[in-house]
């Protein structure tokens, strides 16, 4: 099942976030693609608001891969795979433990999810942010299973994606 959404402003996307954090459940694996600039990041924030963070806590862990916020309830783990692309996918997966992450009782997000290990994890919402005209951002939600499928759901329940 996949839906497209369209936003105009960060702060648009950033409440599509928002919106999706409050949906997310411990376990919850997002995968984010798109360009440099396409606003995967800001979705995040928006995740971040979403889940009891503070936003201005979450920044790209384009160098340090790997950025891990906590709270009592829940804790979000935010994975940048961008300066990995043409790496070993076999050996980055053990490398980085990215299983904790998978399986773990967190929510994760990992932008450039185009780069994580084939066959790593079967269920997942994988969102796609594309540039459209002007300020405009195109944004696919394809859900992988029925969970996620739910989540989709929940955010459009008007829409017919």
């Amino acid at each position: 099942m996949h839906c497209e959404v369209r936003t105009t402003t960060a702060e648009e996307t950033q409440l599509l976030g928002q919106q999706l954090g409050r949906l997310l459940f411990p376990g919850a694996v997002i995968g984010l693609e798109g360009d440099l600039g396409a606003g995967k990041t800001c979705l995040v924030k928006g995740i971040a608001l979403g889940l009891g963070f503070d936003a201005d806590e979450v920044a790209s862990p384009t160098f340090t891969l790997i950025a891990e916020h906590y709270r009592e309830e829940i804790s979000l783990y935010h994975i940048d795979l961008y300066r990995l692309e043409g790496a070993n996918a076999e050996e980055l997966g053990e490398d980085l433990g990215l299983d904790e992450y998978l399986f773990g009782q967190g929510v994760t997000a990992i932008e450039w999810f185009q780069f994580l290990p084939a066959g790593m994890i079967e269920a997942y919402l994988l969102i796609a942010l594309c540039f459209g005209s002007a300020d405009e951002r195109i944004i696919t939600l394809t859900a992988y299973g029925q969970p996620y499928e739910q989540i989709v759901q929940a955010l459009y329940p008007q829409k017919v994606c």
